[in-house]
């Protein structure tokens, strides 16, 4: 065991003693050691019991930790690997050096440890088999026992049949304890994971483990048995009546340089002492027990292993799946036919371009197209032809060697190469630069390219997916694509249609976006009114679905949870029409006095914006000279 004194700090003064392997200490009220100085991190350190001795380890605090040893000063850092073995007398700085908690650090051993009675060593371990095999009875005891450890693979079942075997096998065993390793790796790190009492299995009693055996068990790798067990290291006022007798403790391995734990096994209840059959049948015990506590060990890891994988394949399954359904939300004519010449395309080897304006969605469109055909389970990989330069945009479509211009420090493959088999989505092709749209048109030809600065051609299987905002056909007369692309490009167009030409397809939309945001933001939205939504089906939306996506983020940031998005709340830009109403204001009392006042105002307005001019305003209007004279007189407008 070992003590420690605060000797500055806001809890000066107080002594600790550690009884058991590990001491945590923070400012965290889990701690076993919970300070509250504000410079010391909630969980700032911890010291273990390893076979070396005492290990202080620093957990990545905040302020750091220090070890004072005589005059020396020793900061734990990267170059310590934040720890270091504690010796009596060394004094642990938590915090900045300038104001420091101190604790003083001091091992306590004690003169009345024990009587070490016999020594087992695990080299010996084929010894004491044989020794066993001489007595028939109790090699069936132990046959019989042993069983149970064979087969399990849980932990805390493996632990359960441990004990089990223990108490059946020794009479005078009363109490047992295992510790093992954090990790299952030579980490110094052990904590206690099972104790057990022979006739109470159910009751949580505080087995205490002895620091001096259990050094000794880890540092010789060998098994021991103690007489007249009731020292100093035990003799706390919680442990006054334990009255242990003596006790073995055994370790658990893998591979002989290897400890995986301690199994301890106390006598409290009779004068007789263990004796070194108890010894060596115990260690046959352990040696059982530790292939099974690495099989239980090996099968949980392997077992979370194979959850977390089948967690992130469902995620990855998921999102392709709502990736698809985000690209053909709308049940109108136009997204209906949008839908068909999907299905007509999937499964064939030309080559697509999606025709657009700007936020209709051309991406989802072509991730569609992927994601329905049989290239699904292959990558889709998608480019803007516009977010690079020329140089850069070659090497990321097709890769370059190492040296092929300046920071080319190592070969890079491009993307034609990594969507073998799957799908290439160029966006924006129309800005790709006229001296690589030759190379383009090679790969789309022949399947093949060469990296920037290769001499050897590549061959690969890619279904290439473009798309563009702008018409091709004039490109093509500027001079600024070039026609044989052109053609070997649109060899099956997919137009899908601006929002304006699929106003059916509004609400749709916008009840998705409003899911989808509410729990990106946390917040219930009770819906839309439906004056909020003639709002947005009355507007032209000249950036589409992007324009409405954002408008309705928007909304949900804007509201407040639980509420109702209602006109007010829809951006004056969306709301034009009720802003106009607003401004021209009718006062009729009739349905047809109010178009009268609303014909009248916009016939006013006209002439204000032509400055009088009656034939032009006419035009502007799309009526006749003639007409328009009709209607001033009806309105009584003069000029």
């Amino acid at each position: 065991m070992f003590r420690l004194e605060l000797l500055t700090g806001a809890e000066a003064g107080r002594t600790v003693p550690c009884e058991g392997p590990s001491l945590s200490i923070g400012r965290a009220s889990d701690n076993d050691l919970a300070l509250k100085d504000a410079h010391v991190s909630s969980h700032h350190a911890v010291i273990r019991l390893t076979a070396d001795g005492y290990l202080f380890e620093d957990l990545r605090s905040t302020n750091g930790s220090s070890i004072a040893r005589g005059d020396e000063r020793m900061p734990l850092d990267e170059s310590r690997e934040f720890r270091v073995l504690l010796v009596t007398g060394d004094r642990i700085l938590l915090g900045p050096p300038s104001s420091p908690v101190t604790i003083a650090f001091q091992t306590v051993e004690s003169d009345t440890a024990g009587q070490v009675v016999a020594v087992a060593r695990l080299r010996d371990l084929g010894e004491f088999r044989g020794r066993l095999e001489r007595q028939p009875d109790q090699v069936a005891r132990l046959y019989k026992v042993l069983q149970e450890l064979s087969w399990d693979l849980d932990l805390d079942a493996v632990l359960r049949a441990t004990a089990r075997a223990v108490f059946s096998l020794l009479d005078r065993a009363t109490h047992l304890v295992v510790v093992l390793s954090q990790d299952d790796a030579a980490t110094g790190k052990f904590v206690p994971v099972h104790r057990q009492v022979r006739d109470n299995p159910e009751a949580d009693e505080d087995i205490p483990v002895s620091h001096t055996v259990f050094r000794r068990v880890l540092a010789e790798r060998a098994a021991l048995l103690v007489a007249n067990a009731l020292d100093a290291e035990w003799k706390t006022q919680s442990m006054l009546g334990a009255r242990i007798l003596s006790t073995m403790a055994v370790p658990l391995w893998r591979g002989e340089e290897h400890i995986l734990g301690v199994l301890q096994v106390d006598n409290r209840a009779s004068a007789g002492m263990f004796g070194q059959q108890d010894l060596e049948l115990l260690i046959i015990v352990a040696s059982q027990a530790s292939l099974a506590i690495q099989n239980a060990r090996l099968y949980k890891r392997l077992d979370e292993a194979e959850k977390q994988l089948a967690k992130e394949n469902r995620y990855l399954k998921g999102r392709e799946e709502r990736r698809q359904l985000r690209g053909i939300i709308g049940k109108s004519a136009p997204m209906n036919e949008v839908s068909r010449q999907i299905e007509k395309v999937v499964d064939t080897r030309v080559t697509v371009l999606i025709e657009g304006e700007t936020g209709t969605g051309k991406e989802l469109v072509a991730s569609a197209v992927h994601y329905q055909s049989r290239r699904r389970d292959k990558l889709f990989v998608a480019q803007n032809c516009a977010a690079l330069p020329e140089n850069l945009l070659e090497s990321e479509l097709f890769g370059h060697k190492r040296g092929a211009f300046t920071g080319a420090d190592h070969d890079k493959k491009g993307l034609f190469e990594i969507a073998d088999g799957g799908t290439l989505f160029l966006d924006e092709v129309s800005e790709m630069p006229v001296a690589l749209q030759g190379k383009l048109l090679r790969a789309l030809q022949d399947g093949e390219f060469r990296p920037l600065g290769g001499t050897q051609a590549r061959r690969v299987d890619v279904r290439v997916v473009a798309a563009t905002n702008r018409k091709l056909e004039e490109c093509v007369k500027n001079g600024s694509f070039r026609e044989d692309l052109y053609y070997r490009l649109r060899v099956f167009p997919i137009r899908v249609p601006p929002l304006r030409e699929r106003k059916d397809d509004i609400p749709l939309l916008v009840d998705f976006f409003l899911r989808k945001y509410g729990r990106e933001f946390g917040k219930e939205v009770r819906g839309i009114s439906a004056a909020a939504m003639e709002s947005l089906r009355h507007h032209d939306w000249p950036g589409n679905v992007r324009e409405l996506e954002n408008e309705v983020q928007r909304l949900v940031i804007q509201i407040e949870p639980g509420d109702e998005i209602r006109p007010e709340h829809i951006s004056s830009r969306v709301r034009r029409v009720d802003a106009l109403v607003g401004e021209i204001a009718p006062q009729g009392s009739s349905l047809h006095e109010m178009m009268d006042d609303v014909e009248r105002w916009i016939l006013r307005r006209t002439l204000e914006e032509t400055g009088g001019n009656r034939t032009a305003a006419a035009k502007k209007l799309g009526i006749s000279r003639e007409g328009l004279h009709k209607k001033l007189a009806k309105l009584g407008i003069h000029d």
